[in-house]
């Protein structure tokens, strides 16, 4: 019996020490946690605790030795140096630690709403366009040097050249291999490469420049992006064509875009096309970011002189508060690094082009951030209210909706007759306790709803602003021990 007994009380030592162990770490680990909350994310205004970034969390008390790993939305982040070194100085100032190792690392290439995209777009971040619906103001030289700065700050990237009547890009670059290739048991196309960006274009085909209706150019360019083989791509840039029309259209409903680059010259004319181009992407829910206004000044004899004027990039900024302008220079090696297939980002990277299209990087990794924060958070259920929370991108109101009237409310040929408007879907037929299952984004403009049915709603942000609202919802009340 005293031995049964002697094993007894040792297990219940162990149990107690362990325990101790345990409530120990867990107060380090919190101690850690607590300290690296005082680091804020410029751009999501949030800790980066609470934005999802500390991962691998390992605290060995007894040694003051403390791991972690930050993994951030993209490698391109430009303040992940600043991070790192925030991050080991707040750690290090617990009275316990003794070494601290950091370990940086980026979330994987994905769409927010891969599921319904064509196989060869599922592992792509971000996709961003770049467009002047004028030809001749530079557009090819943005995009083209823009890739190449964002490869430069550690990004994986991707050139789409949507032009196949003029196609710029197989002058801009120079790959060996000046041939798209074919997977012929997927029918897929392989990119080329050049300097770690990957390259696609029909000039790349074999084709030279096409002749050929709209309706056929609009296949295949929709062909050439959809059946790429790109791989894991933090960022696609789409060098789109000149214009307004049918080829845009359905490259913008074709394609999950992220975000525009607009690109514009000093003159009035470029203002007026522009302005089309700007009224086209805000109709499809795509936000400019960014407008380059290429061709604005040259230095000469201690003076500064504007050729073409001056005002037609800040009219864009101004009239459709687009938030960053940038002015490029007039260059001759500019012009020159486009004709010689070596870009002038890679060519002089520490020359004043070279900075201000660092600049232009660095708005473009912060705004598509933030745009994919906001629209992963744009709609989501609170549980503990039983309600379906809303606060559409580029706007500070938030409102709450009831997920039955929300359900009721759904416009698709299931519960409207498409020829008569007739309603098919009758108010009793949806109980007021239903409860969404999963909410999942689609787009900048919408997101899909799953309800216990089975049924997938497609929500549009405009349809549920219009939605009657919750009022005096009560918050839940926190009782105290």
């Amino acid at each position: 019996m005293a031995d049964h007994s002697t094993q007894r009380s040792l297990s219940c030592y162990q149990l107690a020490k362990a325990a101790s162990i345990e409530e120990t770490t867990d107060a380090a680990e919190n101690d850690v946690l607590r300290a690296l909350s005082q680091i804020i994310d410029p751009d999501f205004g949030t800790d980066i605790v609470s934005c999802g970034f500390v991962k691998d969390l390992f605290v060995n008390e007894a040694l003051g030795e403390v791991s972690f790993r930050l993994e951030l939305t993209t490698p391109a982040c430009p303040i992940k140096d600043m991070f790192e070194q925030q991050a080991n100085e707040v750690v290090l100032m617990l009275p316990w630690v003794k070494k601290v190792n950091v370990t940086m690392s980026a979330q994987p290439a994905r769409p927010i709403f891969a599921e319904q995209l064509p196989a060869g777009l599922q592992t792509i971040s971000n996709i961003v366009a770049v467009s002047s619906c004028k030809g001749g103001v530079g557009k090819s030289t943005v995009a083209v040097n823009l890739a190449y700065t964002l490869a430069d700050m550690g990004a994986r990237v991707g050139l789409f050249d949507a032009d196949v009547y003029g196609p710029s890009l197989p002058t801009m670059v120079s790959p060996e291999n000046r041939l798209l290739e074919m997977n012929p048991e997927k029918r897929t196309i392989f990119p080329t490469e050049y300097l770690g960006v990957k390259l696609v274009s029909f000039g790349f085909a074999g084709q030279g420049r096409a002749i050929m209706r709209g309706p056929m150019v609009s296949g295949v360019i929709n062909q050439l992006l959809t059946t790429t083989e790109w791989g894991e791509l933090d960022y696609l840039v789409i060098d789109m064509p000149p214009g307004t029309g049918d080829i845009q259209l359905t490259l913008c409903q074709v394609v999950p875009l992220t975000a525009a680059v607009i690109v514009t010259t000093p003159q009035k004319l470029a203002f007026i096309d522009v302005a089309k181009g700007v009224r086209m992407f805000s109709t499809l829910k795509v936000p400019s970011v960014a407008v380059v206004e290429n061709m604005c000044h040259f230095d000469a004899d201690g003076k500064r002189y504007y050729p073409f004027g001056r005002g037609s990039g800040s009219q864009v900024v101004q009239q459709f508060g687009i938030p960053h302008l940038f002015d490029l220079p007039i260059r001759p090696t500019l012009s020159a690094s486009g004709d010689s297939g070596m870009p002038e980002v890679v060519a002089d990277p520490q020359g004043e082009v070279a900075k201000i299209f660092q600049n232009l990087g660095v708005c473009v990794v912060q705004q598509c951030a933030k745009i994919r924060q906001q629209v992963s958070t744009a709609v989501t259920y609170d549980k503990s209210l039983k309600a379906i929370r809303v606060k559409v991108p580029d706007s500070d109101e938030e409102f709450l909706l009831h997920p039955a009237t929300v359900r009721r409310n759904d416009r698709s040929a299931q519960s409207v007759d498409e020829w008569t408007g007739e309603q098919k879907l009758q108010y009793a037929d949806i109980p007021e306790d239903i409860e969404p299952e999963e909410i999942r984004p689609m787009g900048n403009y919408a997101v899909s709803i799953t309800w216990p049915d089975g049924f997938n709603q497609i929500a549009p942000y405009d349809q549920l602003q219009m939605i009657e609202r919750l009022v005096d919802v009560l918050q839940p009340v926190v009782v105290e021990a």
